[in-house]
């Protein structure tokens, strides 16, 4: 007869709350990395309006460095809600639920650094070197950025479940 605990381990060997606390201390992790990225990002964005040639930025450019501030914004909040949400389901044995949430959370917080990255360079080509350079660099970004955060890990995970 087999032990209950056996039945519950998967892969590494281990039980389904080791699994769970794993996995949250990996969300963590990621959410480190898209944090700084997104301080670096909105540190440059709060430090615009006090140069000299922010004055000079016509009204495309000032709406679009304030879709960028409020996309920071959103972001960072994003990147802080799975610890609120730990704060909230601490102790009440609702791990899974918080992997699972936190999991979607980062998900939403990774493809709104990456909007923040295109709009942020889309600003920056178009008051250095005009509308249809920040555009198409806006654009070129994006397309880079759906390849490799959307199209590459797709085509991997199709990869990896072929080959079990």
């Amino acid at each position: 007869m087999s032990d209950p605990e056996e039945s519950t381990r998967v892969g590494r060997n281990e039980s389904v709350e080791e699994k769970m606390d794993r996995n949250w201390m990996e969300l963590l992790q990621e959410l480190r990395v898209l944090q700084t990225g997104v301080q670096i990002l909105a540190g440059f964005l709060l430090t615009l309006p006090f140069q000299a040639r922010f004055e000079t930025l016509d009204d495309f450019q000032v709406n679009l460095y304030l879709a960028n501030v409020a996309l920071a914004a959103v972001t960072t909040a994003l990147i802080l809600l799975p610890v609120s949400v730990h704060r909230r389901l601490f102790r009440l044995r609702l791990k899974a639920t918080l992997v699972s949430s936190a999991d979607r959370i980062a998900k939403v917080a990774l493809a709104c650094v990456g909007l923040l990255s295109v709009g942020t360079s889309a600003m920056v080509f178009d008051v250095t070197a005009g509308r249809t350079a920040g555009l198409t660099a806006g654009a070129t970004l994006l397309a880079a950025l759906l390849i490799l955060l959307v199209y590459l890990p797709s085509r991997l995970r199709q990869r990896a479940s072929k080959g079990k």
